[in-house]
């Protein structure tokens, strides 16, 4: 017996040292043990926390297996931690409304016993199911309950970040107004105060930031963001991914002069960071904000500069947007042959992409028309802005689901290179803005998806102005794919993922058995 305990302690501390395959060999030695001593207490207690250990090492389906060994007969539906565990493993497995009525059980159970901190994890993990099958209504309620939850365990960070997560999710469903939306965003930053992590906090201010600009609401976005500057100096990720968003939120508010400043820092932030795509991105919001005030030149190179940042990164689509968009600063320049080749470009480029839509039909328009105008075949013709893609739809008073993607991760995974959104501004191939703003909000989580659990989901929301670029990423502490430049669950995880800075979960997501 001294044994099994001995083992089941270090198995425990090789968990809290990331040491999963000495965890997974202490814990196959104590069942071992277990089985020679023919106590089925213990031997229940045992097989419970190797099948937490496969779950938490990435291998599910051996996990399932032994937790139902843990715990036969009906008592079973009165432990919750091993109804949390087998929703961890369903989860795992992909099966999200299986997942969902374990941690619904799981968080009854916690409830009846006082534990708010674990009921408050049961409910962050049920609306990670809600959310993966697009329940946003049940995704909502889940993040509320978790907020009341954490609250009742004194546990406000906590609370604050379900909060965000519950109006990141508002904004996916078709049943809360911008009212609504607004007044939970408010409630959540009322209790920033009560966090002391300064990185827990950026992540918080920069989530608020982008859900507001998803509401169009930029000036609040604005505010938030320049809060999140202060907490995110020190995590070079979130700064980047501040500034970006900062810089975006001024372009749709049609403040390109401070704009232009926070796109530079970003782009040369992301390019320390070595996240090309996030790079390439500023570049093309600088890009935009240097031609509104009408610094061809610099609006020239700045087009260039994304150009091979997206090559860089093999992003296709983006590249078709920002030969397009060269392609008209070339027209304002007087440049026919350049815009020529550039137009070309983009339709070689554009074959490469799926769901391509009317953006071939456009760019050969558009070609014709400048061939036209060289040959003097009919008048020149001063650049016009695009017509907006046909599936593109401006955000009314109450925002839908159509309106955003979703995604999550940090920004220094360069997986997040790969967001998509919808937006008010022209759009291409896939229905990707072209002429909106990029946006980031932060995943945290295991990604637990997510990224959110990608929400990140990834989130994004197109702001007014033309002319920009943008994307969304993970972000969230939960996993929701929440993010308006989110990085890769989030998360991102950006997931290191911005999530492993969260505290509604230990290191490890599984409930272990510490004693016999």
């Amino acid at each position: 017996m001294k044994d099994i305990e001995e083992l089941t302690s270090a198995g425990h501390k090789a968990l809290q040292e990331g040491r999963l395959e000495d965890a997974l060999r202490c814990f196959k030695d104590a069942l071992k043990a277990a089985t020679q001593l023919q106590d089925s207490r213990v031997l229940r207690a045992c097989s419970f926390n190797l099948g937490a250990a496969y779950v938490e090492a990435g291998q599910p389906k051996k996990g399932l297996d032994l937790l139902r060994q843990a715990q036969p007969g009906p008592k079973a539906d009165r432990l919750p931690d091993l109804q949390f565990n087998l929703g961890l493993a369903h989860n795992a497995l992909g099966q999200s409304l299986e997942a969902a009525t374990f941690f619904l059980q799981a968080a009854q159970l916690y409830r009846s016993q006082g534990d708010g901190r674990s009921e408050g994890d049961a409910c962050v993990e049920l609306s990670h199911c809600y959310s993966r099958t697009q329940d946003w209504s049940q995704a909502v309620q889940g993040f509320l309950r978790a907020a009341e939850s954490y609250k009742m365990a004194a546990m406000l960070d906590s609370a604050a970040t379900a909060l965000k997560e519950a109006g990141s999710h508002m904004i996916q469903s078709d049943e809360f107004s911008q009212d609504d939306i607004s007044a939970m965003l408010t409630e959540c930053l009322s209790l920033t105060n009560s966090i002391s992590d300064q990185r827990i906090l950026g992540e918080l201010y920069l989530s608020v930031g982008v859900s507001y600009c998803r509401l169009r609401c930029f000036q609040e976005g604005v505010q938030c963001f320049q809060l999140a500057l202060g907490p995110a100096a020190q995590c070079p990720p979130l700064l980047a991914s501040v500034l970006h968003n900062l810089g975006a939120a001024l372009n749709s508010m049609g403040q390109f002069s401070p704009a232009v400043g926070y796109h530079r820092l970003a782009a040369g932030l992301y390019g320390s960071l070595g996240c090309r795509g996030d790079q390439a991105r500023c570049f093309t919001n600088l890009a935009f904000a240097c031609s509104q005030l009408g610094d061809e030149e610099e609006a020239v190179e700045s087009f260039i500069l994304a150009l091979q940042g997206f090559r860089d990164t093999e992003d296709h689509l983006a590249q078709v947007q920002v030969c397009e968009s060269l392609a008209e600063c070339y027209l304002k320049q007087r440049k026919q042959q350049r815009a020529v080749q550039l137009y070309k470009q983009a339709l070689s480029t554009l074959s490469h992409c799926q769901d391509s839509g009317g953006v071939q039909d456009r760019l050969v328009e558009r070609l014709t028309a400048v061939l036209k105008m060289s040959v003097g075949l009919q008048r020149p013709v001063r650049p016009r802005p695009l017509r907006p893609h046909p599936q593109s739809s401006p955000v009314g008073q109450n925002v839908r689901k159509g309106d955003i993607t979703h995604s999550p991760g940090t920004a220094a995974n360069q997986q997040s290179d790969e967001q998509r959104g919808e937006g008010s501004g022209r759009q291409g191939a896939g229905g990707k803005s072209i002429d909106t703003p990029e946006y980031m909000s932060v995943a945290s989580g295991q990604n637990s998806s997510n990224q959110s659990d990608q929400l990140q989901h990834k989130e994004s929301l197109p702001p007014d102005t033309p002319g920009e670029l943008w994307s969304d990423r993970g972000n969230s502490h939960f996993d929701s794919d929440t993010s308006l430049v989110q990085q890769a669950e989030a998360t991102p995880n950006s997931s290191r993922d911005v999530r492993e800075a969260t505290p509604l979960l230990s290191r490890w997501k599984s409930r272990f058995c510490l004693l016999m």
